[in-house]
C-alpha cells in the first residue's frame, strides 16, 4: 500500500469513491474488480470542506478550506485508510488511497482521468429523510458520474434494499 499512485502504474486503475464510516463492501468489491483486471486499486476520499482554487501546469493544485483547522480532513482520511487496510488485509493486491477535493463527482472524475481509470465504483446512500434530502439538494455521485464521464460505473447496494411498494427518495 502507498498513500499516493505511481502514474505508470495507475493506468486502468479501478477507483473506490468511499466516505468515513461507509460499509466496506464498496472496498472489497472495487478490490474484486481490481484483481480481476489486475489493475491497481485507488481507495478515493472526496474532502468536501475544500475546494480548488487553481491548479498549476505541472498538476499540482492549490485549494481553499472552509475547515480552517484541517483537522477534520486529517480525521477523515485517516479513518479511510485504516477502514481500508482492514477491508483489504487479506488482499494480494497493488492499492493506495488518495483524497481529492471539492464536489465528489467531479473530484472523482478528474482523478479517474489523472490515472486512466478504468471503473469508478461507489456506494449508495443510507436510507433515511436526512440523506433524501441532501440527495435532492446536490444529487446522486454515482447518476452524476455515469452522466459525465465515459468510464463504467459500478453502484454497491448499501443497506436494506427499499421494497417494491416503498416510495424512493425521487419519486
Amino acid at each position: 500500500m502507498t498513500d499516493q499512485p505511481r502514474p505508470e502504474t495507475a493506468t486502468g486503475a479501478v477507483i473506490a469513491g468511499v466516505v468515513p464510516g461507509q460499509s466496506p463492501r464498496v472496498v472489497r468489491e472495487a478490490a474484486r474488480y481490481a484483481a480481476l483486471s489486475k489493475a491497481p486499486l485507488i481507495v478515493a476520499h472526496v474532502d468536501t470542506t475544500r475546494f480548488v482554487a487553481f491548479e498549476d501546469p505541472d498538476g499540482y493544485v492549490h485549494s481553499s478550506t472552509v475547515d480552517v483547522a484541517g483537522a477534520a480532513a486529517k480525521a477523515a482520511l485517516d479513518e479511510v485508510r485504516r477502514a481500508a487496510g482492514e477491508a483489504l488485509a487479506a488482499r494480494d493486491l497493488d492499492w493506495s488511497v488518495r483524497q481529492v477535493i471539492g464536489d465528489p463527482a467531479l473530484a472523482l472524475i478528474q482523478l479517474a482521468d489523472e490515472v486512466d481509470a478504468g471503473l469508478l465504483v461507489v456506494g449508495t446512500r443510507k436510507r433515511g429523510i436526512g440523506e433524501s434530502f441532501r440527495e435532492f439538494l446536490t444529487g446522486s455521485v454515482a447518476a452524476r458520474l455515469s452522466h459525465r464521464q465515459r468510464r463504467p460505473v459500478l453502484v454497491v447496494p448499501l443497506g436494506e434494499p427499499a421494497a417494491a411498494d416503498e416510495e424512493l427518495p425521487w419519486e
